[in-house]
């Protein structure tokens, strides 16, 4: 497989393995979006900065445990979350599901992110536009960026991504200064409470898309303790200093609405601060959005979809979204994420060390780094648990959702292994093994 196809539908091979820092740079980048900032001022606004601190260790360690555990199979294997999750439980219908579900979250993400941008020009341009204009202004620019594809994201990245974290840095130094940093640790959460759980809850469902498509990154690692230190890194640096930072600024400013509390303190610069941070980020939820729904209208309905086209319709969609108000529900959204993807890990986790129906596949192939010449079209058993996990994490009180959800995926996919009810339906032949023409299927 050629290098500028980034071993979409092959392993990736130990002499194209990297050095663990490099990658632990990319996981801090994904963690350090104006998301997390937001994160942490919603956190922040409905806790004090001790329990917030409990709530991003416990989200953290959750989080690095599931990208640690996932991130070593796919270090082992070598292959991509969407490849991996068809000899994982999943099936090729059910890894298309998978990417359909990231495609959803990302599109609800692409609404919040071009949200907050709108509601920052309205604040500090005003004029006669409602926010929703401004709503639909945001959006429709990124679509027609995404549109344009590749070339146009890469220019854009060059220049939004260097400012946003320069400008970020300024920023929250400049407004910190302002008060007495003693009082903002002991002062008392300036919004309605918020419980541990749901703290935790929340920063579990920030991250947890990445934590599921850690495979994407880790099968380039060499080793599994270069897994463990990138994850431990990147993902502690980013949740704690960008998140924490988001706490105490919520404090500071007693509102969890970052926008008014990064263009109230910073005024213009606040404004470039917003945009930058949404289009560095707001391209790539687009992009992989229509990739997961092409991916899943090839897989599923063996149609292919035009990526132009769909990103031009999904970003339609986001727009709507935002427009209507979805930064209203970013708990809800989040606390949602944070039951419905914990479910996929736990599958695979289970699967691949403890039931084994498709393990031998993986091993028999690992050495001469092929693919297994056939997959389960789809896993009945896998969808039903998915859909049990997760409700029970939803509507179960007690606990954790997130570490819920994920215990109980991983109890009832090995009680099926063990009743011999984990069985594929059907099978589908790997095109690359079986050196057929590839059909344009990206997840």
């Amino acid at each position: 497989m050629a290098h500028g196809e980034d071993n979409a539908l092959s392993r990736v091979t130990m002499d194209d393995r990297r050095h663990w820092f490099g990658i632990a740079v990319q996981r801090f980048g994904q963690v350090s979006a104006l998301s997390q900032f937001l994160l942490g001022a919603t956190i922040g606004y409905g806790m004090t900065f001790g329990n917030a601190v409990l709530a991003f260790l416990f989200g953290s360690v959750i989080l690095e445990v599931l990208m640690c555990i996932v991130g070593l199979i796919g270090q082992r294997e070598g292959l991509n979350t969407a490849l991996l999750a068809r000899w994982t439980g999943f099936g090729e219908i059910g890894a298309s599901l998978v990417g359909l579900a990231i495609g959803i979250s990302l599109i609800g993400w692409f609404g919040i992110q071009s949200q907050i941008s709108a509601e920052s020009l309205k604040a500090l341009i005003g004029g006669g536009m409602p926010t929703w204009g401004w709503s639909v202004l945001c959006g429709l620019v990124v679509t027609a960026i995404v549109a344009v594809g590749f070339g146009g994201m890469q220019w854009l990245a060059n220049v939004t991504v260097p400012l946003f974290l320069v400008l970020v840095g300024w920023s929250v130094i400049s407004e910190l200064t302002k008060h007495s940093f003693h009082s903002l640790l002991t002062s008392p959460a300036p919004g309605p409470h918020m419980s541990v759980s749901t703290g935790t809850g929340i920063v579990a469902g920030g991250l947890i898309v990445g934590a599921i498509i850690t495979a994407d990154m880790t099968r380039y690692n060499r080793s599994t303790a270069d897994v463990v230190k990138q994850t431990v890194l990147g993902v502690t640096l980013g949740e704690f200093g960008i998140g924490l930072a988001g706490v105490l600024l919520a404090h500071a400013a007693g509102s969890g609405n970052i926008v008014a509390i990064i263009t109230s303190s910073v005024g213009v610069v606040g404004l470039v601060i917003v945009l930058t941070g949404t289009l560095k980020i707001n391209d790539w939820n687009l992009y992989s959005s229509a990739l997961g729904l092409v991916n899943f209208v090839s897989t599923t309905f063996r149609h292919n979809l035009p990526r132009a086209a769909t990103t031009v319709a999904l970003g339609l969609v986001g727009t709507v979204l935002a427009a209507a108000g979805i930064l209203g529900h970013f708990t809800e959204f989040l606390t949602t994420l944070g039951v419905v993807f914990p479910p996929i890990a736990g599958i695979m986790i289970a699967e691949y060390f403890v039931v084994k129906v498709w393990r031998k596949d993986l091993d028999a192939t690992r050495e001469t780094g092929q693919l297994p010449t056939s997959a389960p079209r789809i896993v009945p058993a896998t969808l039903v648990i998915w859909a049990i996990a997760s409700l029970i994490g939803k509507y179960v009180t007690w606990g954790i959702p997130s570490i819920t959800s994920l215990v109980v995926a991983i109890v009832l996919y090995v009680a099926a292994g063990q009743a011999g009810l984990v069985k594929g339906v059907g099978a589908s032949r790997t095109p690359i093994a079986a050196e057929e023409p590839i059909p344009e299927r990206v997840a």
